[in-house]
């Protein structure tokens, strides 16, 4: 009975910090998108795009944590370990407001931005025709409409 209880417990605490740890990922968004007064629900579809709430994922070309940060952005933005989430979403948070800042709340071109690099799309801006800034930009308004759409019901069709 005493090798059940046990096994029970530890079961119950491998399982707990992935439900805490998306918990803490989802309180942080909260905290930087109020700080910086952006909508969590931005922040929160970058991340769903990005990494899909894996705070250890890292891409090919480089980039880590839940934002998907390049590691001179992760610097440039204060996150000295980017795979912690707080650094990590403080970070992109400060990013995507900048982003935000230099075009004029455009989310298509702050997506574009945040996925090919602010020079490039500064430059050209909506005349980007690379597929791959496409469809990431088109996955980032999915989710963000998604996301209100289940934040704010009253306003659904």
């Amino acid at each position: 009975m005493k090798a059940l209880w046990i096994v029970l417990l530890l079961g119950f605490s491998v399982s707990l910090p992935a439900q805490s740890a998306r918990a803490y990922s989802e309180q942080c968004v909260r905290r930087y998108a109020s700080h910086y007064h952006i909508e969590p629900e931005v922040i929160a579809s970058f991340i769903d795009v990005e990494s899909n709430w894996n705070p250890r994922a890292v891409s090919p070309k480089g980039a880590m944590g839940l934002m998907q940060l390049m590691p001179e952005t992760a610097r440039r933005f204060g996150a000295f370990d980017p795979f912690n989430p707080d650094q990590n979403i403080a970070a992109g948070t400060r990013y995507i407001t900048v982003l935000m800042w230099e075009f004029h709340g455009d989310l298509r071109l702050v997506a574009a931005a945040y996925y090919a690099g602010d020079r490039w799309v500064g430059k050209r801006l909506l005349d980007y025709r690379n597929p791959d800034v496409v469809a990431y930009v088109s996955a980032v308004r999915k989710r963000y409409i998604l996301r209100r759409m289940a934040a704010y019901p009253q306003y659904r069709r």
